[in-house]
């Protein structure tokens, strides 16, 4: 697992997270090598390894990072928030807005899955159940109230989370619209094909 030593241990790590994402994000997992790494941070390739004990681990660190950011941070959007519709919305916007914003992360977490090995596999697609199994709740109390029209919650759950994602592969900062705004798009998208018009908000820009 990864490890730090000596009193430049966690600056030197976190200089390794950030040159690891960079170049696995620019080459792939296996293309990149712990001397393009070393060069990257401007370290020795053998001081790497007070820091990392294999490639592999360092990129299970990164994607377990990204899933332990992702779900803490979804807890804390969905505080204090009632009631499935409005929990929907929040669910979406939020999904959006970190995915427009840690989009190497994210790109890593899907592309490099296949890279990891099986026990830190079954780790992060164990997270992933968790984070999915957020939005099966939402959509199954949104059905039990009456307010969802969905025919299966898990399909229902895997097909709003590809749409979500794909904001990744086009959205750019400097473009006409802002994260903001392609979140609430993204949002009202979502609610208009589960919930009837008639139980929306009174104050939902699709009434």
């Amino acid at each position: 697992m990864v490890r730090t030593v000596g009193s430049h241990g966690p600056k030197t790590m976190e200089a390794i997270r950030k040159a690891g994402l960079k170049l696995i994000h620019e080459h792939g997992y296996e293309a990149m090598t712990l001397r393009q790494l070393a060069a990257e941070v401007g370290v020795q390739v053998g001081s790497l390894y007070n820091h990392i004990s294999t490639k592999q681990d360092l990129l299970f660190d990164l994607i377990k990072a990204h899933m332990d950011d992702l779900l803490a941070e979804l807890e804390v959007r969905l505080a204090g928030i009632d009631g499935p519709v409005e929990r929907l919305k929040a669910f979406c916007a939020f999904h959006v807005t970190y995915h427009i914003l840690r989009k190497r992360e994210v790109f890593i977490g899907y592309s490099e899955l296949r890279s990891l090995d099986p026990n830190h596999y079954e780790e992060i697609v164990g997270l992933r159940r968790q984070y999915e199994r957020r939005l099966t709740a939402i959509l199954e109390e949104g059905r039990q109230q009456g307010l969802f029209q969905v025919g299966d919650n898990a399909v229902a759950a895997y097909g709003i989370l590809a749409m979500l994602t794909g904001v990744c592969t086009w959205f750019r900062p400097n473009g006409r619209l802002t994260r903001e705004q392609v979140a609430e798009i993204y949002s009202d998208m979502v609610l208009r094909g589960l919930v009837p018009p008639d139980q929306l908000p009174a104050s939902s820009p699709l009434r």
